[in-house]
């Protein structure tokens, strides 16, 4: 089954829960309307059914290649990376002034749900590209912005980033790539990279580097860590490409999934050393680095959502195709399709309920975004950038462990034929299991709510949030409908659960932190799931006052039954992962070391 983008469910977030008419009124956003959102949906729908998505198994079928340090990628990617650059879709939420179009990440990022869904190997090259030029606007000279920012901003090259060694994985003080000073104020890089995602490749007419490495003499640790910009061929003063830089591609890791991306090993001074370029000042590079990731974390929880979508749009039309036994309920005398088996149904609603809460999510965090970095109020910016930052690591951690769970049941509604690479659902199986590792596993984005979203401010980030839940609730509650008052009920039983957590977590860390790491996964599983039910019920809410006006009915009678199915079945486990948090931390830890 080909794949169709839910332009309806991402406007319906965009429109009701995200508040694009808000967007639209910040400095800059000015022409970001609901019409500009919808016109630009479509065509990226456009654009991603009709390109990217029908690469995508072929992608699987005959992996990216490389030989002799040259990677080609996978037939028709360049061909499609060349029409994705001349269609601005690069650009689509970067600076007018780099030759962007300055959209709000509210509308950008979900077409980038779109592109993952679609193709996600493919989608991971402009992903990193984002990342680099977040980093370059965010610290670079003027002279590295004039001379890499437009030509990324367009697509005509990519960009990468360099933090991973083959002694130093999540743990970047044991960096040891060097950068030594030269005196026309450039570095020479030495050292070796790995999982570099689209190092090489033969889509773009240049690659951008950003790189972790040392100057000599700098302090060990994370504190000695610097940030270089080494492209793979040299820019001429005239903004033409020069020669080949000392960076080199070794070889291509060999996957479980997204193998039509190119994952690099890179070497650099292997002939007399990579030309650099510092970015920002020395020492400060695991700042900037993180910029690219933060940036990246998020993307990579809406990688989590949109190979999730993939899977149960695959699931769905199977279960519908599908014949197999008599229903249960007597209502059919032959085998029917398997979408007619209550189980069926549950596994269906589960990824339905699953998606829509995370997309939903997602977008309210793009739309924090937005104003944090465009509301003319100072106080304004501040708050919903304490509200985004709290949301990058549940979007990221929650969405894509969600895709692990979606993308098995998806094969489980396969059965058998789901195990078989033919029927293509095991491709998004494999895909999704690197997102809940790459960008930070889940256990470091749990360890960053616990440490500086949660613990830092005593919570009172974390409390905040959870009285705008309570909110809702009560506007549930007014609403008086059998749904809402359901939907109500379940939600403050999980806003309870997660204030008890966030009391737990904040008033402990210091005095019993293997009690609050030990639990500090499933707080990250609690969060997300109650910050993504809180929207699901903010969608019932929405959606019951347009059934009331005549609006759109099958759409949002849709909406209702499954933020009620998201409220009985899946915000229903908040009060466990409570008590695993607050009363099980003891038996984390007791088993004797040798036991294991």
């Amino acid at each position: 089954m080909s794949y169709i983008a839910p332009v309806k469910d991402m406007l319906f977030n965009i429109e009701h829960l995200a508040g694009i008419a808000q967007i639209a009124q910040l400095p800059g956003f000015e022409d970001a309307d609901l019409d500009t959102a919808q016109a630009v949906l479509e065509e990226s729908a456009k654009f991603n059914e009709g390109v990217l998505s029908p690469l995508n198994w072929a992608g699987d079928q005959n992996p990216t290649s490389w030989k002799d340090g040259v990677v080609t990628a996978t037939p028709g990617f360049k061909e499609a990376f060349k029409l994705f650059a001349e269609g601005g879709w690069q650009g689509l939420q970067h600076p007018v002034e780099f030759g962007g179009q300055g959209l709000p990440k509210t509308i950008g990022s979900v077409c980038g749900e779109m592109q993952n869904s679609a193709n996600m190997s493919f989608a991971l090259c402009p992903l990193l590209s984002d990342g680099a030029i977040e980093a370059l606007l965010t610290a670079g000279s003027d002279e590295l912005k004039a001379t890499y920012l437009e030509k990324l901003v367009s697509g005509e090259w990519t960009g990468t980033m360099n933090l991973t060694e083959p002694q130093a994985g999540s743990d970047l003080a044991m960096v040891r790539t060097r950068a030594e000073p030269q005196p026309d104020g450039t570095f020479k890089v030495f050292g070796t990279k790995i999982y570099i995602t689209w190092g090489e490749h033969d889509m773009a007419e240049n690659i951008v580097h950003l790189v972790l490495a040392r100057v000599q003499g700098a302090p060990e640790g994370v504190k000695g860590i610097s940030l270089f910009v080494v492209p793979k061929f040299l820019v001429n003063a005239d903004g033409s490409l020069g020669a080949r830089n000392d960076v080199h591609c070794v070889s291509i890791e060999h996957k479980m999934g997204i193998k039509a991306s190119a994952t690099a090993v890179l070497q650099y001074g292997d002939h007399g050393g990579a030309v650099g370029y510092l970015v920002g000042q020395e020492n400060r590079g695991l700042e900037y680095m993180f910029i690219m990731m933060n940036a990246a974390r998020y993307g990579v929880g809406v990688q989590g959502i949109a190979i999730a979508e993939r899977a149960y749009q695959k699931a769905a039309s199977f279960a519908r195709e599908r014949v197999q036994s008599r229903p249960v309920d007597g209502s059919m005398n032959a085998s029917a399709p398997i979408i007619h088996h209550p189980d069926v149904r549950r596994m269906l609603m589960t990824m339905r309920a699953y998606v829509q809460g995370c997309r939903a999510l997602a977008s309210v965090a793009a739309s924090a975004f937005d104003v944090a970095h465009h509301h003319p109020d100072a106080q304004a910016r501040k708050e919903h950038q304490t509200f985004y930052e709290f949301m990058v690591p549940l979007v990221k951690g929650f969405s894509t462990e969600m895709s692990l769970e979606v993308t098995s049941m998806a094969v489980q509604v396969h059965g058998g034929m789901g195990f078989i690479e033919e029927t293509g659902v095991a491709q998004y199986y494999r895909d999704a299991k690197i997102l809940t590792i790459y960008e930070g596993t889940t256990a470091i984005q749990a360890n960053d709510l616990v440490g500086r979203k949660t613990s830092r401010d005593g919570g009172q980030a974390a409390k905040a949030i959870a009285a705008q839940i309570a909110v809702t609730v009560a506007d549930l509650r007014a609403s008086g409908t059998p749904d809402a008052l359901a939907v109500a009920q379940r939600l403050d039983s999980a806003r309870a659960a997660l204030v008890d957590v966030i009391e737990f977590v904040a008033g402990n860390t210091k005095a019993s932190p293997n009690a609050v790491f030990s639990g500090s996964v499933p707080y990250l599983m609690l969060a997300g799931n109650v910050m993504a039910g809180w929207q699901m019920g903010r969608a019932l809410l929405v959606a019951q006052q347009a059934l009331a006006d005549g609006k759109d009915v099958d759409f949002m009678q849709a909406k209702v039954v499954t933020a009620r199915f998201y409220a009985d079945h899946i915000l229903t486990k908040a009060q466990g992962l409570r008590d695993s948090i607050v009363e099980g931390a003891d038996s984390v830890t007791a088993l004797a070391l040798d036991a294991f």
